[in-house]
């Protein structure tokens, strides 16, 4: 049978160009086999054999500029396709019978694992990523960071065509398709994951689909889902095996009413009453989407505040808007019990307020990750791992075993993916040779809530309890012409500075898209800026970032836009 190939989904690319074509006319293949590499402004996007057979034609070549669903080639489809199918895949997994040698091997390809790898292979090491899933990129890009942000800008744009509705501009009823919506999330995950896999093949690094557990300190096994295994021996380990959701025993896990952020990211349904267990960030930003997808959000947190790490200044904002929206938020309590009935999940919990009882259609537990330190069989090797499940390293990322790596949420708080990608690319260049290491002083931390908070440097919970001396200012963003064109004037931005040298020490934001304004206060600390050099930096106008520069002017008491008295 003849089938026509055609280019795939781009995104939000308007184009590609045809980077490498990995066949010719007449050349056999098997189901999933690369035929295509296409590069767009963003991603690179691989086209892979439906099927097993003999390629026909090739209509396009390299350096061609094409559109989506553009005439590819074509293939001449062979045989039963579904036991072709299963026939390669266990062909594929036969060539990695016997042992395989490597300079570096890395445990993990989450952001940690790939930095790892992909920077070791740049520095001129054979590099073999072994992965658990069928599927790079690990909890962050699967089903942790990137999925959930897909999620959370389809939240944002339902609560502005609310909050608009009071401006003049009226939208009729929601009509939400959870399976385009899961579809379209599934989607932005492909393009991501699809292309480390064209990045890992154009470093030549080997990619073997396992779970891995070390055999000794130069040996890892490598287990296949049919029960098969190899040995992979290696110079330098790199493990960056991440982390899990941690699940209270007590409660009804297996009950699939009882959710973890993995479960919650496929949306499934959209429960009429959903509980959720856990005032941090990753439970609020799944509220954040629940709510706005129309259920009825309850949290209950067992500190007296939400994302208890911040400090509450910053949480305030969010506090007060998310209490005018969901249903209930209890602070000081805890979950003491969950039953499974016919009618939903009968919860009771307790607090400021006693004892209390009620009926949810879901339950999200989000109480937080435990490290995967003690499921690789590190004791094998040597490896240190203390009760908690995390691995103990110097600032180098190195293990106690002198030829063994840690990285990423296995290595301790706090468990970021952009800490972790930090720390990969610094195992890699102390295993090349170079003279790396970690500064962990500096991570932002970032809730992409509505509002969302962001902060980096040392926060005022911090100073107080350390006893580290501190001046502080603030710009509230009500005095903003940027915020208040925007109908977000809830926000703040605060920056800490050093009594004496009047340096930046600190910094916090909350509103729209702190996130991506942190960095430029994270820079100042950085590079070491006073108060008056980020003053004098000329900010865009009307913009959301120069409040960061009029939090200093509040300090330095310059300020126009304010009245200080």
């Amino acid at each position: 049978m003849l089938k026509k190939i055609n280019v795939p989904d781009l995104g939000e690319a308007d184009g590609a160009k045809v980077e490498e074509i990995s066949v010719s006319p007449g050349d056999l293949v098997k189901q999933g086999d690369p035929l295509v590499i296409f590069e767009t402004s963003k991603v690179a996007v691989e086209l892979e054999s439906p099927g097993n057979g003999k390629i026909s034609e090739v209509f396009v070549s390299v350096g061609d500029a094409v559109e989506e669903d553009q005439l590819v080639m074509s293939i001449e489809l062979i045989g039963d396709q579904g036991e072709a199918s299963d026939s390669a895949k266990k062909e594929k997994l036969n060539e990695l019978e016997g042992d395989i040698s490597t300079d570096v091997l890395v445990l993990g390809s989450g952001p940690g694992g790939y930095s790892a790898a992909f920077r070791a292979a740049d520095l001129g090491k054979d590099v073999v990523m072994v992965e658990r899933n069928s599927t790079l990129g690990g909890v962050c890009l699967n089903v942790g960071c990137i999925p959930s942000k897909a999620l959370l800008h389809a939240a944002k744009v339902i609560s502005e065509t609310k909050e608009m509705s009071k401006l003049g501009l009226k939208f009729s009823s929601l009509d939400i398709d959870t399976k385009t919506l899961r579809g379209w999330k599934n989607k932005v995950v492909g393009q991501l994951t699809g292309g480390l896999t064209n990045l890992a093949k154009k470093r030549n690094v080997q990619i073997v689909n396992g779970v891995g557990t070390f055999a000794s300190a130069n040996k890892m096994k490598v287990t296949f889902p049919d029960g098969r295994f190899v040995h992979i021996e290696f110079k330098k380990a790199i493990i960056a095996a991440g982390s899990e959701p941690v699940q209270i025993p007590v409660f009804p896990n297996d009950d699939p009413r009882v959710l973890t952020s993995t479960e919650a990211l496929e949306v499934d349904i959209i429960p009429e009453r959903l509980l959720v267990i856990g005032g941090g960030i990753i439970g609020l930003e799944m509220a954040t989407v629940y709510h706005e997808l129309g259920s009825k959000v309850t949290i209950v947190e067992f500190a007296d505040s939400l994302i208890p790490g911040a400090d509450q200044d910053l949480v305030k904002p969010l506090h007060n808007r998310i209490a005018k929206l969901y249903e209930n938020i209890f602070l000081s309590s805890k979950v003491t019990s969950i039953e499974s009935t016919i009618t939903g999940m009968y919860v009771k919990f307790e607090g400021p307020d006693g004892l209390k009882k009620d009926l949810f259609d879901q339950v999200l537990i989000s109480v937080g990750r435990k490290p995967n330190g003690s499921l690789i069989d590190s004791e094998k090797a040597g490896i240190k791992v203390n009760k908690q499940g995390f691995i103990l390293t110097n600032s180098q990322m190195k293990t106690n075993v002198e030829n063994i790596f840690a990285i990423g949420d296995i290595v301790g708080q706090p468990m970021l993916a952009h800490k972790a990608a930090h720390e990969g690319r610094v195992a890699a260049e102390v295993i090349a040779g170079m003279n790396s290491y970690f500064d962990g002083t500096l991570i932002p931390s970032v809730a992409y809530t509505d509002p969302e908070i962001a902060w980096v440097g040392i926060t005022e919970q911090q100073a107080k309890r350390l006893n580290i001396k501190y001046e502080v200012g603030i710009f509230p963003w009500a005095a903003s012409g940027r915020s208040l064109s925007i109908e977000r004037k809830e926000g703040l931005t605060k920056t800490l500075y050093d009594p004496v040298t009047k340096k930046i020490i600190g910094a916090g934001i909350v509103g729209s898209n702190a996130g991506d304004l942190i960095s430029e206060a994270a820079l100042a600390i950085k590079t070491g800026c006073t108060a008056s050099e980020i003053g004098e930096l000329i900010h865009p106008h009307p913009t959301l970032s120069e409040t960061v520069a009029q939090s200093a002017e509040v300090f330095e008491k310059t300020i126009v836009d304010m009245y200080l008295q």
